[in-house]
Order: C-alpha cells, then sequence, then structure tokens
C-alpha cells in the first residue's frame, strides 16, 4: 500500500463529505479549495491509486463521464436520465446473482454494478 498523502487525503475527505457522486473535475474544484496549487493531473492520478487501493468506486457505466464515491457497502444506484444526478438505492443487493453468473459460465465473480435509469423525483415534475 502506498503511503498515505496530503492530496489523497484531501480526495477522500471531500468523497466522505458529499452524498453526490462527483466528476473528476468537480472533486478537483473541491480540494483546490484546500490546496489551491494542485494540478489536475494529481488529483486524476490519486483518484487511480485511491481506486486500486479500494478507497474508493469508480463509477463509469454505460460510457457516461466516470463519477467517483468513498467506498462502502455494495449497492445499487440510480442515473437521472434528464438532469444527471446518480442517487444511492436502499435496495438489497442481490449477491444470488454473482453464484449463479459465476456457476453458469465458470469465471470467478467478484461482484456486479447495477444502475437504473430513468426520471429522478425532480425530473418527473
Amino acid at each position: 500500500m502506498r503511503r498515505e498523502t496530503k492530496q489523497r487525503k484531501a480526495i477522500l475527505k471531500v468523497l466522505r463529505n458529499t452524498r453526490a457522486h462527483p466528476t473528476a473535475d468537480w472533486i478537483y474544484e473541491e480540494v483546490k479549495k484546500e490546496i489551491p496549487n494542485i494540478s489536475k493531473g494529481t488529483v486524476y492520478r490519486n483518484l487511480q491509486v485511491l481506486q486500486e487501493e479500494g478507497a474508493i468506486t469508480e463509477l463509469n457505466l454505460n460510457g457516461t463521464l466516470s463519477r467517483f464515491e468513498a467506498k462502502h457497502d455494495s449497492h445499487y444506484h440510480f442515473r437521472c436520465e434528464q438532469c444527471g444526478r446518480v442517487f444511492d438505492l436502499d435496495v438489497p443487493v442481490n449477491n444470488e446473482l454473482d453464484e449463479r453468473v459465476a456457476k453458469r459460465t465458470g469465471f470467478k465473480v467478484s461482484n456486479h454494478q447495477t444502475e437504473f435509469r430513468g426520471l429522478c423525483k425532480d425530473c418527473q415534475q
């Protein structure tokens, strides 16, 4: 495991203090408030390191802009097709699905990501 830098600490702090699922650019703008001379490249590299270490999760389904969140329990997401916001869903994850896919294919499944899409409550108005 790599050493914990002030840049990584700042990125994790930003992600832990938001319920949103921000883009790398949004994270950069927030971290810049704490570390004014940080470069975008540094934020991108540290997001990659944090993801490799399992501290954060990258959500990049269906070719949309990647969004990030601090790692916590497995959960599903809902993406609004109109405003683009991403919401955590309080719905149990179907771990049996991993087992069924593994049994049928012979693959070793570590997890799955599912994203539901449609219109959020605000955009339905």
